[in-house]
């Protein structure tokens, strides 16, 4: 499908982040979306490993889960809208909500992965405090 639409020029006017990742977890694109959302600039981050926004207790399940994923060209996660922390460059944690797509070479095999992500850190600690506040209402006691 030909379109008009400049891929450059649509990478740098969205909202949420678009992050690129090799085979072998290295950054290979990284929207100024992902700079807001994370602090690192684009030649920070570049060339880096997904483990500068991973967090350190969520890394070994992300690097199997990811090395199965190019081993098999499957993500077991598929559209589905995935809730987990992340880290920014200031050692804060964020709680993002984001999707993943598996990108394939001319020869079918898997060679990276593309995330959308969003910050959701705001509207996650709204929830929770409505959450507790709810519970302080139906239990006065607690």
């Amino acid at each position: 499908m030909k379109t008009n639409v400049d891929l450059y020029e649509l990478l740098e006017c969205v909202g949420d982040a678009i992050i690129v990742s090799d085979a072998n977890e290295k950054i290979v694109l990284w929207n100024p979306a992902a700079t807001r959302i994370f602090g690192y600039s684009e030649v920070e981050a570049l060339g880096q490993t997904l483990d500068l926004i991973v967090p350190e207790r969520q890394r070994q399940r992300h690097n199997e889960g990811y090395s199965k994923s190019m081993e098999t060209g499957i993500t077991r996660y598929g559209t589905a809208l995935l809730k987990v922390p992340a880290k920014h460059k200031d050692g804060s944690m964020l709680s993002i909500a984001f999707t993943v797509g598996m990108l394939f070479n001319e020869n079918h095999k898997a060679n990276g992965v593309v995330a959308i992500i969003r910050d959701e850190t705001a509207r996650f600690a709204e929830e929770s405090a409505l959450k507790k506040r709810l519970s302080e209402l139906e239990d006065p006691t607690a």
